[in-house]
């Protein structure tokens, strides 16, 4: 009897099925490097201060945002600019589902971690399910700006909502990270290991974002992804084709959604308090530039470009130190202050990415990877 072999005696990339070349880690380079990646992740809290694993704990969970970003604009070509709106939907929703009811004036439930989050997603989600329809009759820049309505809608309703949101100037804390009585947001033993709160969060997010990055390759790689790519290259003909606009275009709004939900909430409850505020147009544009900076559909690049992104902040406001004319305060100081530089350096990175590198990190990250696969016959 014939069986299937993934490869042939000193043929590695010989495949005798369809399954074993759409695998998810088809060569033996994609494994050992998927490995040594992740190992390295396990080591990054041992080998920074506090305050370093805090900002790659936050940027873990923003590229599961950034994944659902990549889901709806890079794979199903649908672009949207209201991705703090469903952030914020899932934030509040988090924090209403497991927030301490005895801590706060605000709504709250304090359902454990295994409750709020997927709950978090799923408030999210019907939200997008029900922004999904537009994207059936609008594309290109009539959707951007409807999705970017949206943005401008949820920061007035997450003013005025004072008995979820707190309000302008008190806010409201995160949900607590409590796995059936054991904290996440406090320091102790886990695994046999005394770590820090930073590096108990750090941990928390790595795990959920593998979680959600095996979820979105697998999802990029069946028959969903493929209607979402035929949808964005050319949605007429993928409904000759017998692609269904309206279902796929609704369940893209729908999955980013419930991403961008479950980052929302774990964002927040790492972070600490959350004000209205924070759901702003800024924020949509952090995203954008996390996926045009990381690579456009793409898994690994929302991954490369959330932590490019996040790690920005920190290395702006120690350039603040060194440069007089920027003020590390919000208000007064000098001729521009360090969130406004930041903005700015968002902005020229997109421009920059666009022109010279299309593709993103994740592209850059090919072109070596190929250099050196073909070396030294690399031409």
């Amino acid at each position: 009897m014939n069986r299937p072999r993934s490869a042939g005696r000193g043929r590695p990339l010989l495949y005798t099925s369809y399954a074993q070349d759409i695998a998810m880690f088809n060569t033996p380079g994609k494994r050992w490097g998927v490995a040594a990646l992740f190992a390295l992740a396990l080591l990054a809290p041992f080998a920074f201060n506090d305050d370093v694993v805090l900002i790659l704990a936050l940027a873990l969970v923003a590229a599961i945002g950034a994944i659902g970003l990549n889901l709806v604009t890079g794979y199903a070509g649908q672009v949207s600019l209201g991705h703090a709106f469903f952030l914020g939907i899932g934030t509040y929703a988090g924090a209403v589902l497991g927030g301490d009811p005895e801590a706060t004036r605000a709504l709250a439930f304090g359902l454990p971690m295994v409750v709020w989050i997927p709950g978090a997603g799923l408030v999210a989600a019907l939200a997008g399910l029900i922004v999904g329809p537009l994207a059936t009759r609008l594309r290109g820049l009539y959707l951007a700006i409807v999705t970017l309505g949206l943005v401008f809608l949820g920061g007035h309703l997450f003013k005025e909502a004072r008995f979820i949101t707190g309000g302008i100037g008190a806010g409201r804390r995160g949900a607590a990270l409590d796995f059936f009585g054991y904290r996440f947001d406090q320091a102790g033993p886990l695994l046999g290991l005394d770590l820090t709160r930073a590096q108990k969060q750090y941990v928390l997010a790595l795990v959920l974002l593998s979680i959600f990055a095996v979820l979105g390759r697998n999802l990029a790689r069946s028959g969903v992804g493929r209607a979402f790519s035929a949808i964005r290259d050319r949605d007429i003909a993928a409904e000759v084709i017998g692609v269904g606009l309206t279902k796929y275009k609704v369940l893209a709004f729908t999955i980013s959604s419930f991403y961008a939900g479950v980052a929302g909430a774990v964002f927040y409850s790492i972070a600490g308090v959350v004000e209205p505020t924070a759901f702003n147009l800024l924020l949509s544009v952090q995203y954008i530039a996390m996926i045009l900076i990381g690579g456009v559909a793409t898994i690994s690049g929302s991954i490369m470009g959330a932590i490019f992104i996040m790690t920005l902040a920190r290395v702006t406001q120690e350039i603040a130190h060194y440069i007089p004319y920027i003020s590390t305060q919000a208000i007064g100081g000098g001729l521009i202050n360090v969130f406004q530089l930041e903005a700015i350096l968002y902005g020229l990175l997109i421009i920059g990415f666009l022109i010279f590198e299309p593709r993103g990190l994740f592209g850059i990250w090919f072109r070596t990877r190929n250099y050196w696969k073909g070396w030294p016959f690399s031409y």
